[in-house]
């Protein structure tokens, strides 16, 4: 399981035209889920997620975490972050979890991420969403489980 944070100002996601989920000041996690990943693997990213310190200090050095600040998750589903692109020119989507289990356990990332931190929002699984976003830095990471 694989989780691209990007420390934001704001973020939202569009479907259709229609608004499903925004933050303010917060966390912008695209989350990736891999063939042979389960619910352990999704409890240990949301760990690392919420306390990974990405948010200054009053000394201005990254040593806050996104709880400590109090901001935002926004968490959009992202099968491409699990693509094989060691070979040719064109990804391989075979490393990637099928949609419908991958789905159980973005579902199941977003239920443990509403009980652990308030602010959270999401995007539509599956869907062709638009993201929007102020990068804060840019400040941008990438979490394994």
């Amino acid at each position: 399981m694989l989780a691209l944070l990007q420390r934001v100002k704001e973020a939202k996601v569009d479907v259709d035209g229609e608004l499903v989920g925004a933050i303010g000041p917060g966390l912008l996690v695209f989350l990736g889920v891999e063939r042979d990943d389960g619910t352990g693997d999704a409890d240990r990213l949301l760990r690392k997620v919420l306390a990974y310190r990405v948010f200054s200090d009053a000394e201005g050095k990254m040593n806050l975490s996104v709880q400590d600040a109090g901001g935002g998750v926004l968490v959009v589903s992202q099968f491409t972050l699990a693509a094989d692109t060691q070979k040719g020119l064109r990804p391989s989507f075979s490393s990637a979890k099928p949609p419908a289990e991958a789905e159980v356990l973005y579902e199941y990332f977003l239920q443990q991420a509403r009980s652990a931190h308030g602010p959270v929002a999401n995007g539509r699984f599956g869907a062709d969403m638009q993201v929007s976003l102020v990068n804060d830095g840019p400040v941008t990471f990438l979490l394994r489980a």
